[in-house]
C-alpha cells in the first residue's frame, strides 16, 4: 500500500486506538479485545515492554483485515525499528523531522505531535501525513474549530483525554479522526465491544460533509 492507502485505512474510522500497557501480555489481550470490537486501527506505544514484537506479530497475523503502527515513536532509531518490526505507520508525541523523514524513507506515514498552530505549519511544511493534536485535554473542540478556520488544510488527531463523550465532538469541529486509549478500551470484552458499536456510527455521523482538502487524509483521495 502506498502512504496515502495506509493513511486512510488507518483513520477510516475515525478513530485509532492506543494501547499502552504493562506488561507484552496485557498489550496482546488488549489488542484482541478491539479488534474484536470490530477496531480497524491500532496504534501500539513503544513505552510497551516488548512492544515491536507485538507490532511483528499482530502484523503478521492480521495482514490487511487491521492497520497496525507503532506510537511513541521519538526519534530516527526507533522509527527505523518500528520500520523493521513491521509497522504500518509511526505516531509521535512531538515534532520531529528526522522521525518523519526516516517513516517517509521506507513508505510509511508519519502522524506527527503538534500543540501550537506554529507547530502545525512547520509539520505541513515537513510533509507530516497527519497531525497529533496532543494531549487533547488541554484544548476543546472549540479551539480545534478556530485553528481550522485558518488552517483548514491541517488534518488534525486530537489524542490524550479524549472521551466517548467528545470523540463526536472532536470530529464535529473538523478532526480527521481521534486517538482514544483507556476511554475506548477498558473493560472486559462485551464492554468493548458495546462502546465500539455505539462509537462508530456516532463517529461518522459528526462528520461535516467535505468542503475542501482540509479534512484531510480520509478525503483527499476520494477522487
Amino acid at each position: 500500500m502506498y502512504r496515502w492507502e495506509i493513511t486512510r485505512a488507518a483513520l477510516a474510522q475515525r478513530v485509532f486506538a492506543i494501547v499502552r500497557s504493562e506488561t507484552y501480555d496485557e498489550a496482546s489481550a488488549t489488542a484482541d479485545t478491539l479488534l474484536s470490537a470490530g477496531i480497524t486501527s491500532l496504534e501500539i506505544s513503544l513505552t510497551t515492554p516488548f512492544a515491536l514484537e507485538a507490532v511483528t506479530t499482530l502484523t503478521r497475523e492480521l495482514g490487511d483485515d487491521a492497520i497496525i503502527g507503532a506510537g511513541t515513536v521519538l526519534d530516527a532509531a526507533s522509527a527505523r525499528m518500528a520500520v523493521d518490526a513491521g509497522a504500518r505507520f509511526l505516531v509521535s508525541p512531538h515534532l520531529d523531522a528526522e522521525v518523519i523523514a526516516t517513516g517517509h524513507r521506507y513508505g510509511l506515514p508519519v502522524f506527527a505531535g503538534v500543540a501550537t498552530p506554529t507547530e502545525m505549519v512547520r509539520a505541513l511544511e515537513l510533509g507530516a501525513d497527519a497531525l497529533k493534536l496532543f494531549p487533547a485535554s488541554g484544548y476543546g473542540p472549540g479551539w480545534l474549530k478556530d485553528v481550522r478556520a485558518a488552517l483548514p488544510q491541517a488534518p488534525l488527531l486530537p489524542t490524550g483525554g479524549v472521551t466517548i463523550e467528545s470523540a463526536p465532538e472532536w470530529i464535529a469541529a473538523g478532526a480527521v479522526a481521534v486517538g482514544m486509549g483507556s476511554a475506548l478500551s477498558a473493560g472486559d470484552r462485551d464492554t468493548v465491544t458495546k462502546r465500539a458499536a455505539a462509537l462508530l456510527p456516532l463517529l461518522a455521523a459528526a462528520a461535516p460533509p467535505a468542503k475542501s482538502p482540509g479534512l484531510g487524509a480520509l478525503d483527499l483521495y476520494d477522487a
